[in-house]
């Protein structure tokens, strides 16, 4: 999954302002941290005051969860491409867990803190994240609502079939668990997903949920 680049040298500098400051404040996070961003150095990137930083966002707490809510709005549209692809539903659920996981991984390594404010946003329970948590359970609703009319799935209880596929992929979705994982060797993580993967989809198929 692609991250905003930031640099106005880059092609940002045509873009909108607040498309703009984005992108700085993404690539500033990625290499200072939270802590150490300021919303007047993100504005001198920018070439504009930091007066006019604050048209856009109201603070720089607004501003890292503007980046870490376009990163999850980005995962959300891989995922949900696959969602609405053709596949049968129990192939679209597989490919589907193994995407949110994989882009969880990713982050992890590519950009820690990002990775970081997306678990204390997880921690509080943002909005941004409350929202997020709701358009995966609609993409995942709709891939099992489809499996159960084409014949792939047969659980006895819909929301309990949902419950049961997060409760037993929370350790890969999850960011919080993710990063405790973070000296886990990939392929070791592979195949406990994969083991998780083929348990669900044996439940889902057989209705012993």
């Amino acid at each position: 999954m692609k991250r905003p680049a930031g640099s106005l040298g880059n092609g940002t500098d045509s873009a909108p302002a607040d498309t703009r400051l984005l992108a700085i404040a993404a690539d500033q996070l990625k290499e200072f941290g939270p802590k150490h961003i300021t919303v007047v150095g993100i504005a001198d990137a920018a070439g504009m005051t930091h007066a006019n930083v604050y048209r856009y966002f109201t603070n720089k707490a607004a501003l890292i969860d503007a980046v870490a809510g376009q990163w999850l709005r980005e995962m959300e549209a891989t995922i949900a491409d696959i969602a609405d692809s053709p596949d049968p539903a129990d192939d679209k659920l597989e490919r589907l867990i193994q995407a949110w996981a994989r882009v969880h991984r990713d982050l992890l390594k590519e950009d820690r803190h990002l990775f970081d404010v997306y678990c204390t946003a997880t921690e509080t329970s943002r909005p941004l994240v409350r929202k997020h948590r709701a358009r995966m359970r609609q993409l995942i609703e709709r891939v099992l609502d489809e499996g159960i009319v084409t014949g792939k799935f047969d659980p006895r209880d819909r929301e309990k079939a949902h419950a049961f596929i997060s409760d037993a992929v929370y350790r890969f979705i999850n960011p919080l668990t993710v990063r405790l994982d973070a000296e886990v060797p990939q392929d070791i993580l592979d195949q406990r997903l994969a083991t998780m993967i083929r348990v669900v989809l044996r439940a889902l198929a057989n209705g012993s949920v």
